[in-house]
């Protein structure tokens, strides 16, 4: 096995326009593909920062809630590399997320903080 990069992160939503709105013009991904699946009931939108990185987010009737919030086994976060960590967390408060403090990394001495998706999926910002 050979592995090149992650190709993508999946999350699902239970508002798919509220979810959509908060991943394009909050975080300001740009919409690869949009697709509704009929036989499903269900939307998958595929986005992306700089081409490079992609999420699919998907809506489902029948999702299940976490199981516990937020440490349980699988995925904890999902971290996002920015550059000026004091500009991203006023641009995120002036759209109405509530971000938690900025902390420092004691291994990295990196900025980083974390704030929530309208779903509660935890999300974090990165210094780099």
């Amino acid at each position: 096995m050979n592995i090149k990069a992650i190709h993508h992160i999946a999350i699902l939503t239970d508002d798919y326009e509220r979810s959509k709105t908060f991943y394009t013009e909050v975080l300001g991904f740009k919409i690869l593909a949009e697709t509704y699946r009929e036989e499903r009931k269900s939307y998958k939108l595929d986005l992306t920062i700089n081409g490079q990185y992609q999420i699919e987010l998907f809506s489902f009737p029948d999702f299940k809630e976490r199981a516990s919030f937020p440490e349980q086994k699988g995925l904890r976060h999902l971290a996002f590399a920015v550059e000026n960590m004091e500009a991203s967390v006023a641009e995120l408060a002036g759209k109405g997320v509530d971000v938690q403090g900025i902390r420092v990394d004691e291994l990295t001495n990196k900025k980083f903080c974390f704030f929530y998706d309208p779903n509660g999926q935890p999300l974090e910002l990165y210094e780099v």
